[in-house]
């Protein structure tokens, strides 16, 4: 700090008066007169403290309440003879308690105080998404329930951050106003969202086509009250996903009770841009406003560069692990170890930079990747000769593809099990072998392999190590994990793309409780027969995507079926009901399997419906639409297939899961998905299940229409 400037803004008095800065010939002391028309502010202002100092005396007092307002109340006596002004006695405290406002007999008080916020509307508060705080999307809904008329100023919106809300907006506006100014810069909003919000009825919306000078950042929801505790939400939150639900963003949440100036403010400001010709209304059933807003956020869009990037390094939580996989060797003295991490997250990238440090120190070390499925291996081939930087390195061993070195291998389980081949190879030939999902550990074929090799680095590989029939895989990697990174918190970490997951209630002639239960799950074919031809059920479907997923042309899905058949009917309602679909199964070839991944990625079809397809290993990062179409009962296969849209990917903000639920079978327990989804025990999770997900990884959300017991 420079010692030659020192700043003050406040009344004179004795206290400051005998600063020793005062008593210093070289330092002058600067004054400046109190303007009469801040004068109250100023002095108000002054007295707070020093009211909130000599109060503060009390805290630990037993009758701290009562004593504090005995003397406010002898304040407001001597203040009301000073100024004059007897109806000041009606400001005089009654009660020792604080009035939190009026409620219908209807509504009850106990629901009162579920609707209300959790922060103060009284006092001014900072969201900066600690782990303390309430997610600001969580306040807004509290807020827009127990306004009078609604403000909103916000430079770009979201479907995925209007969905949170849209519910509570939805209520609002059918009897109160809500008014709307936003803009078309770098065409981050989206037309369905902002079309979908100028439908609500007392609603009027704005927008800026200002795509020369960006003018409005401004991001700010003002919820008017009459009573006079309007409240404002003033910072960098859009209406994003993103903006309201992580804590990468900033927001001040402005009293009208001790701010009454800030709010004063924004009004005059926002009135001010509701009445300017930049800001131009937006009707939703006009077809030249639709195709003008169309047309500049696809030029807006256009203008925004597309840059990739490809870096060679681990992330640093890729880095953590490695240092744990050293630290196994090095000082535990485990050559066997097991990485259990999210989907998604690069455990395969891992095990590339890992055997890496171990080739570079043994150039001629044999090298052996396991797994059960070609697009496994072919994907894991692709990275480790990226992150190796070696086109040549390694041997695709599956499908009929034949190795000729058999130095460094991808190969598949059913393979290396096939007449035994596996036996060709003396037990220590392999120096290092990963064993990739390694969940699949405990079965038959690959006990075969764990038994038989003797490598001298044993790594697996896995999301989920949990399996349904209780075998236990650790015992093949010392009993422990290396490395845990569970989903909740990889999503927490912003490691994922967060979901939005919606349990949406399936059409009334689905019934599952009656459906045979067969060794822990449904019977298969009574599932399909109860789904396919059902009409009723494909319209429920459908109605679901227009309400949760607008824009159909934006939609790269994945829905998960019971059987081939019913894969099939899936894609052949959806092609009929106007949506590019096609479906996948163990028949399809691999040529027509690739095909559908890039007509997926293009654009081309909207949704594969797929059957034991796509549950592990197969990346498309643009999958942003996850549809659960038949129970899940594995945990395992629920969190491999919602792993299909966590990926990161550019211009994807989140990943919507639509889960239909009908009426269950009383063995079916529909709290795994939930408990592998927020890292909670199921136990934990019996009293969550009817709220609001107070412990979903902060940026996700999830609703349920209806849950089936």
């Amino acid at each position: 700090m420079d010692k030659n400037i020192q700043l003050f803004e406040s009344p004179i008095n004795e206290e400051m008066e005998k600063r020793p800065e005062f008593q210093i010939e070289e330092m002058d002391s600067v004054f400046e007169k109190i303007d009469a028309a801040e004068a109250s502010q100023m002095l108000s202002d002054y007295l707070n403290r020093i009211f909130l100092k000599g109060l503060a005396y009390y805290r630990k007092d037993d009758h701290a309440v009562e004593k504090q307002i005995a003397i406010s109340n002898r304040m407001i006596d001597v203040f009301k003879e000073l100024v004059e002004d007897q109806e000041l006695e009606s400001y005089r405290i009654t009660r020792e308690e604080l009035f939190r406002g009026f409620v219908s007999k209807e509504i009850g008080k106990a629901a009162f105080q579920e609707m209300i916020p959790l922060t103060s509307i009284a006092r001014t508060s900072l969201f900066t998404g600690g782990k303390e705080e309430p997610m600001v999307y969580h306040e807004l809904k509290k807020e827009i329930r127990t306004a009078d008329r609604i403000d909103l100023l916000v430079s770009f919106i979201k479907f995925s951050g209007l969905r949170l809300i849209y519910d509570d907006l939805v209520a609002f506006t059918k009897d109160r106003p809500l008014r709307v100014i936003t803009t078309s810069y770098m065409g981050a909003s989206d037309f369905a969202a902002i079309k979908k919000l100028a439908e609500l009825p007392n609603t009027t919306i704005k927008v800026s086509y200002d795509t020369k000078r960006t003018r409005l950042h401004a991001k700010a929801y003002y919820f008017h009250r009459e009573t006079g505790f309007s409240t404002a939400y003033i910072g960098s939150s859009n209406m994003s996903k993103a903006a309201l639900s992580e804590g990468t963003e900033w927001n001040l949440k402005i009293s009208e009770y001790n701010s009454k100036s800030i709010i004063e403010k924004y009004c005059m400001t926002f009135e001010t841009y509701w009445h300017i010709d930049e800001f131009r209304e937006f009707h939703a059933e006009n077809e030249r406003d639709c195709k003008r807003l169309k047309d500049a956020l696809t030029e807006q869009s256009n203008q925004v560069a597309n840059m990739v990037f490809f870096d060679a390094k681990p992330y640093g939580y890729q880095q953590d692990i490695l240092d744990r996989l050293e630290i196994e060797r090095e000082v535990h003295g485990s050559f066997k170890n097991l990485i259990v991490a999210a989907t998604g997250t690069g455990k395969t990238i891992v095990s590339a930079f890992d055997f890496k440090r171990f080739y570079r120190e043994n150039p001629n070390a044999k090298f052996l990747f396991l797994a059960h499925r070609k697009e496994i291996l072919d994907q894991s081939l692709q990275t480790y000769r990226q992150i190796l930087r070696d086109q040549n390195f390694g041997e695709l061993w599956v499908a009929g593809y034949q190795p000729s070195e058999h130095s460094h291998l991808f190969a598949s389980i059913q393979t290396m099990n096939a007449g035994e081949k596996y036996q060709r190879f003396q037990s220590d030939y392999f120096d290092y072998i990963v064993l990739d999902e390694t969940h699949h550990a405990a079965a038959a074929t690959y006990e075969k392999m764990l038994k038989y090799f003797e490598p001298k680095i044993l790594l697996g590989l896995t999301a989920t190590p949990e399996r349904m029939d209780g075998k236990n895989i650790l015992a093949w990697f010392n009993d422990r994990m290396a490395y845990e990174l569970r989903l909740d918190e990889a999503i927490e970490r912003n490691m994922l793309c967060p979901f939005h997951y919606f349990g949406v209630s399936d059409s009334s002639d689905v019934d599952l409780s009656q459906v045979k239960w067969v060794k822990g799950s449904y019977d298969t074919q009574e599932l399909a027969d109860l789904y396919i031809g059902s009409q009723a059920r494909g319209q429920t479907i459908l109605n679901a995507i227009e309400r949760y997923l607008p824009d159909i042309n934006g939609i790269k899905g994945l829905g998960f079926c019971v059987n081939k058949a019913h894969a099939a009917f899936m894609s052949d309602y959806f092609n009929q009901a106007g949506i590019p679909s096609i479906h996948l199964d163990s028949d399809s070839s691999w040529d027509f399997r690739n095909q559908a991944k890039k007509q997926l990625v293009s654009g081309k079809v909207r949704l594969i419906f797929v059957v034991d397809l796509y549950n592990e290993g197969v990346d498309i990062p643009e999958v942003n639409t996850v549809i659960f179409l038949r129970p899940t009962e594995s945990s395992t296969v629920y969190i491999q297939q919602l792993g299909r849209g966590l990926r990161l990917s550019e211009d994807k903000e989140v990943v919507t899961v639509l889960d239909f639920i009908g009426q269950a079978h009383k063995q079916y327990d529909y709290r795994k998905k939930f408990s592998v989804m927020i890292g909670k025990s199921k136990h934990a999770l019996k009293q969550e299940l009817e709220m609001e997900f107070p412990s979903v990884p902060r940026n996700c959300y999830i609703q349920l229409e209806r849950i089936a017991r």
